[in-house]
């Protein structure tokens, strides 16, 4: 049962992880999911970025490359050496230097996997595609494997060296040090030939990917190969017995590579790259093998059909620069087609096209910003910047005059009269209104005009007269409050109003509250109650 492309197996085994805060072990897991497509670049940017990190350990990250490695599903085993691979050639050099010393390497030597068969190919469309990928991951751990030995043994990577006439390693190295350095070399070109693959082999994703790995490193092989072929043949014919053998055996080598790698280029172009980005391969001429024989023969004292005579021998030195022509432009080829970043993308995407993409980008946010950084131009720019921002726009001309009413300040002074007016019992928690007051207290010509809206407004709530929350109300509806009335207000809290001013007017209360607990104790001259 899958999940977006993804196996519960492959959830469980990332949640797992993240639980137990091993974000590396996280990351080859995303890396090497058992969904049948190449791994995703973005996890392979994470893991290149992880090898340049000096508190990430390089042995752990290996190790747990090669712990996948030994899962029984192909696509999980076929992506962890394909993850391997990119981490050598993209990743920092620490992580080949590993796995040169380390003896850890890729035992798949066996590898077979017939789950997908057994269950009736369900697992994985094609039904025998993880029996028909096991020999290819063989082969490529195999490669993977060789690929480490030749560092071990020359400590420096075929494909990361210098290349050219004037720079190239190989191609200024000394006579005694490239007879032991190109059959380190031509072991691991071997093992890459050896995967061996057509182009009806090349049907899903994984190795597809793993085939445009090989092709990169192949291009980058082979030009460094031929260099060291130029620079065996320009030395030949001043070795001495024994290297002449061994420089004549080496160039025989060369010649078969030679064609296994144009069948090699063929296939590359059957899959769908270009024909321009494939390199040409330029042949010696076939007279050059018979000089180098002779040569050879010669120092050996055997006897050959023709003499080594002074016209012989300007003959073996017009072929040997004829040879060495051919080779150069093969060299020229494959070295501008190495420098090449358009191999190098994982996910198909050319660069040049991807730095044109974010340059167009760029200009159009950069123009967008242009825009945005002055909302207050004057035009259609302006006028659409007014309406869509608050804090741009003017308040209307017909409110500019009126008053600002503030909820949450201090509420403005009743006048004396209404203040004069108020009874005690209309107000028992002396609570008033203050959003009542604040609209009925309006200042300047228009102060008449407010209190009329605002006794209009009390008159018709029912809040503002019946339950006593408005001390200001004149509607006639007090007379007849039936929440208190006056007579049972004076009982229970007493006349708190002197006796002189009983006929003054309606009593005021004054802030003392007596105690509702006494009035039945005592009367007024301070005996006890009747």
């Amino acid at each position: 049962m899958t999940m977006a492309g993804q196996t519960i197996n492959d959830r469980l085994l990332a949640a797992r992880h993240s639980l137990a805060g091993q974000g590396l072990a996280k990351s080859v897991c995303k890396a090497t999911t058992e969904e049948c497509i190449g791994p995703k670049k973005k996890h392979l940017d994470y893991l290149v970025h992880c090898t340049n990190e000096p508190n990430v350990s390089i042995p752990h990250l290996a190790n747990l490359l090669i712990e996948r490695s030994q899962n029984a599903n192909w696509v999980v085993v076929y992506k962890s050496l394909i993850t391997t691979h990119h981490l050598m050639a993209y990743g920092n050099e620490r992580f080949m230097q590993y796995l040169a010393s380390s003896n850890s390497t890729f035992n798949l030597s066996s590898f077979l996997d017939k789950g997908t068969v057994q269950d009736g190919g369900m697992g994985v469309p094609g039904g025998r595609m993880g029996y028909d990928m096991s020999p290819f991951i063989r082969r490529y751990a195999k490669y993977l494997n060789e690929k480490s030995l030749s560092y071990r043994a020359m400590a420096f990577d075929f494909c990361k060296v210098k290349r050219g006439k004037e720079e190239g390693s190989l191609r200024s190295m000394n006579a005694e040090k490239l007879l032991k350095t190109l059959p380190v070399l031509q072991a691991q070109l071997d093992a890459l030939l050896e995967f061996d693959c057509q182009s009806n082999d090349l049907s899903n994703g994984v190795i597809n990917m793993s085939f445009m790995l090989l092709f990169r490193d192949l291009i980058r092989l082979f030009a460094c190969y031929n260099d060291g072929i130029i620079n065996l043949l320009e030395k030949y014919f001043d070795m001495n017995k024994k290297h002449a053998r061994d420089a004549l055996d080496l160039y025989k080598k060369f010649l078969v590579r030679m064609d296994r790698v144009g069948e090699f280029l063929k296939v590359a172009e059957n899959v769908g790259i270009d024909k321009g980005d494939i390199p040409d391969l330029t042949k010696a001429p076939s007279s050059l093998l018979d000089a180098l024989e002779q040569h050879l023969a010669t120092l050996e004292g055997r006897k050959v059909s023709a003499a080594n005579t002074p016209t012989q021998s300007s003959s073996n030195q017009r072929n040997v620069k004829s040879a060495v022509s051919a080779l150069s432009s093969t060299s020229s080829a494959f070295g501008t087609a190495a420098a090449s970043s358009k191999f190098d993308t994982t996910n198909g995407i050319d660069e040049q096209l991807k730095a044109q993409v974010l340059a167009e980008e760029e200009a159009a946010m950069n123009q967008y910003k242009s825009k945005v950084s002055s909302p207050t131009s004057s035009g259609a720019a302006g006028a659409s910047a007014a309406l869509t921002n608050p804090f741009l726009s003017s308040p209307p001309a017909a409110q500019a005059g009126q008053p600002i009413v503030d909820l949450f300040g201090a509420a403005s002074a009743q006048p004396a009269a209404a203040a004069a007016a108020t009874k005690a019992s209309d107000d028992l928690l002396q609570l008033g209104n203050p959003f009542a007051d604040m609209f009925d207290a309006s200042g300047g010509g228009g102060a008449a005009a407010a209190g009329a809206t605002g006794a209009a407004l009390n008159a018709n709530n029912l809040w503002m007269h019946n339950n006593g929350f408005n001390g200001a109300s004149v509607s006639s509806a007090a007379a007849t409050n039936a929440f208190v009335s006056d007579s049972n207000f004076s009982s229970v809290f007493g006349n708190t109003e002197p006796a002189g001013n009983a006929g003054d007017g309606p009593a005021k209360y004054d802030g003392a509250v007596s105690s509702p607990f006494d009035w039945g104790a005592t009367d007024d001259d301070g005996g006890a109650a009747q």
